[in-house]
């Protein structure tokens, strides 16, 4: 009995042993694979996020207040300093044959360059002169970017063999040789050695050039509030400079009118530029973005200076002609990816370089100096037919007529414009049933834009013919359109920009273009009813935007149904997206002023048949888009996503991917973190995925997950999806992260 007894505790315990081995072994390899990092991002304080209309009150939030200046905390600027600084710049002692001056090259006369395709030093160089206005604010210098510091870009025109060529030691002796510099010098350094240091020469001429402005445009007094600043062709100009129209704003937004980075245009392609500096081979032909403030003074344009003017620049951006890059002017993979084609009317030209001039400030401007210490010749004021164009079309616009808000009727046949341009806030805006062909802009905040149905039913049709890149393009806070049918334009139906409180509803809109409806960089936006058609990127647009409401719309026929792109708190909701390529899409894309998309809900939703060929242009973001999608979401945070019916769709249902396999330069954090998705129904996705999902690997399913972050939680009933079991709310979240890591092992090691 005994040792019966003995048999049965050692089996026992042999059992317990192997049951420990099995389950304790997983358990254990599943505690050590959650316990590796899983890289998981910082999210991004609200308060520093760059999204929604940027203030109140003023022109819909144009005004944005300059960012402070480059310092250099061991040169501060005094008034002393800066004076020194003017008088060295126009001094031709600074150059070793006392032939050149820095005005030489950049003369104010000039917009601070010097009027030549290519700088002239002793020889000629090989690249333009860059104009200095707003320097105070850069981060990099020359087209290249290799200094980082005004005082460190002096040194090199100062000392290169091939422009002003001087020895330090000579300079220095030049100038402490003329008393008046002494005396200047030390004003400007007091405490210091009382020799003059070549040091000190590049401290102020720095100081000086800090202080080249150019902040009180026309355009920065129309953006405070003066809305007779502009012309009415600068402000349909600054419509198309703002929307995807052109696509202007995205390297060049204000207030400096530059993003401060470096974009590749194909202009001489023998140059490598960027690529010089970083040695990354994606930077060749990479230039500097210059700001456009003062623009117009500084002819010729481009990096190497072979665009004569603005037009030029223009006709270069819109067709490729002078991207001089081999036998296509525009040849695959060597341009930034903000740029493409775009189509003006001789009008739209027009417009379009007016804004331009808007731009224009010379009321900070310093004097050139009747005499510098040296006795050396000054540079001469030289003539600028940019000057004289600038003030030809900066005549400004009148005043409506004080009266009290009231409603104002546009008659069948007449003219949409005339009635906008007379408005008021407060005013409401009806247009009678008919046909307009036309473009609308308006600027008036507290405007409601109203069409009227007629006995019969009909309501007004803004018709642009395809002659016009936009139906109606507004910037004013408080805006109501509503009740308007708007087709045939290029670039958009409705563009609004930078203004808080938009309520676009009960419009139909077909064939626009790039967008049906776009508002960018707005706050307490609400689209509802509105019907998008025809669209070959996204009939339903919000992007950049916050608090935000789609809903009660419908999406079909387009490359994408409806898009929330780079946005914070949006709710989509009973709207239905039906045979586009892509039914619904939430994304975070690189290389926009917002770097977040976190917080958008999906519910109630329909995202059927979307199964459209693709039909976007190659160069546009969205022609890298797959067929047959219902719902993707690229890269976006914290996405809710419940009660839809998603069926039919040929590749996927739902799809949950990163961005950064779609981009070389990701300045974001791609990884889609902490969606969760529920409640869904699927039916009869994945039958025939689209190609560009099968070269991933992949197959058609109801839900795809690049397994790209660990924290997304599936909690719907699905027929198939990759990877074949998803994270649920039910897993413990040491078990998915395990389950990531896992996954993330075989994927990298499957390649």
């Amino acid at each position: 009995m005994n040792a019966q007894a003995s048999g049965v505790q050692l089996k026992l315990k042999v059992w317990q042993k192997t049951a420990l081995w099995i389950v304790g072994l997983p358990l254990l390899l599943v505690l050590l694979l959650a316990a590796l990092p899983t890289h998981d991002e910082p999210v991004i304080p609200d308060a520093d996020l760059k999204v929604g209309a940027p203030a109140r009150g003023a022109a819909g939030g144009l005004q944005v207040p300059m960012p402070q200046p480059v310092a250099n905390s061991a040169n501060p600027s005094t008034p002393q300093k800066v004076e020194l600084g003017r008088l060295l710049f126009f001094d031709a002692t600074l150059s070793t044959n006392n032939q050149l001056a820095c005005a030489s090259c950049h003369n104010p006369a000039l917009g601070f360059t010097d009027g030549q395709p290519l700088a002239q030093g002793s020889v000629t160089l090989t690249r333009n002169t860059p104009a200095l206005y707003g320097v105070a604010y850069s981060q990099n210098l020359f087209w290249d970017g290799r200094a980082t510091t005004l005082e460190e870009q002096s040194l090199t025109p100062l000392t290169n063999h091939a422009e002003m060529a001087v020895q330090p030691a000579q300079l220095e002796a030049e100038l402490a040789a003329m008393p008046r510099y002494a005396e200047l010098f030390a004003a400007a350094f007091p405490g210091q050695s009382t020799s003059i240091k070549f040091e000190q020469v590049t401290y102020a001429l720095a100081a000086f050039e800090r202080s080249l402005l150019a902040n009180n445009t026309p355009f920065d007094r129309y953006a405070a509030g003066d809305s007779t600043a502009l012309s009415a062709s600068q402000k349909r100009g600054l419509a198309l400079f703002r929307s995807g129209a052109t696509g202007c704003y995205n390297c060049h937004p204000g207030p400096l009118f530059t993003n401060g980075g470096f974009e590749r245009l194909s202009v001489n392609s023998t140059d490598n530029g960027r690529a010089d500096v970083t040695g990354n081979a994606a930077d060749r032909g990479a230039f500097k973005v210059p700001t456009l403030r003062n623009i117009a003074l500084s002819a010729p344009y481009m990096h190497d200076g072979s665009l004569p003017t603005l037009e030029a620049v223009l006709d270069m951006y819109a067709t490729g002609k002078g991207m001089r890059a081999g036998p296509e002017a525009r040849p695959a993979g060597t341009l930034s990816r903000f740029i493409r084609p775009f189509e003006l009317s001789s009008v739209e030209r027009t417009d379009l370089v007016n804004f331009l001039y808007a731009l224009t400030d010379e009321s900070s401007t310093p004097l050139v100096p009747a005499s510098v210490p040296s006795r050396l010749p000054v540079v001469a004021a030289l003539a600028n037919s940019g000057r004289v164009a600038a003030a030809a079309a900066n005549t400004g616009s009148s005043q409506p007529t004080a009266r009290t808000a009231t409603t104002l009727r546009v008659k069948s046949g007449t003219s949409i414009q005339t009635v906008v341009d007379g408005t008021i806030p407060g005013d409401i805006v009806e247009i009678e049933a008919g046909t307009y062909n036309e473009a609308v802009v308006t600027d008036t905040p507290n405007l409601t834009v109203r069409g009227v149905v007629d006995a019969a039913g009909n309501r007004p049709v803004l018709d642009g013919q395809g002659q016009h890149a936009n139906g109606i393009s507004a910037t004013g806070n408080n805006l109501v359109i509503e009740n308007l049918t708007l087709r045939n334009y290029r670039n958009n139906g409705v563009f609004v920009d930078g203004a808080t409180g938009i309520v676009l509803r009960d419009l139909f809109v077909e064939a626009t273009g790039v967008y049906g409806v776009y508002p960018v960089h707005c706050s307490d936006v609400l689209i509802e009813r509105v019907t998008a058609t025809g669209v070959n990127d996204a009939g339903i647009y919000v992007g950049q935007c916050r608090k935000i409401v789609v809903r009660n719309s419908v999406a079909y026929g387009n490359v994408i149904g409806i898009e929330v792109e780079n946005s914070i708190d949006a709710e989509v909701y009973n709207n239905e997206a039906y045979g586009n390529s892509v039914g619904i899409f939430i994304d975070l894309l690189p290389n926009l002023p917002s770097k977040a998309s976190r917080g958008t809900r999906l519910y109630n939703n329909i995202s059927r048949d979307n199964n459209l060929a693709n039909f976007s242009t190659p160069e546009m973001t969205s022609a890298m888009l797959p067929n047959g999608v219902g719902i993707l979401v690229l890269g976006a945070d914290d996405v809710e996503i419940y009660n839809n019916k998603l069926t039919n769709n040929n590749t996927v249902g739902l799809a949950v991917f990163s961005t950064a396999p779609f981009f070389e330069n990701v300045d974001i954090d791609p990884k889609p973190e902490r969606l969760h998705a529920h409640g869904n129904t699927y039916a009869a996705n994945g039958s025939a995925p689209d190609k560009l999902v099968v070269e991933l690997g992949l197959y058609g399913a109801d839900v795809l997950w690049d397994a790209s972050s660990w924290s997304p939680r599936f909690d719907d009933s699905v027929a198939g999806a990759f990877p074949p079991a998803l994270p649920a709310t039910r897993w413990p979240a040491v078990l998915r992260r395990a389950y990531w890591q896992l996954l993330n092992f075989v994927i990298n090691t499957l390649g």
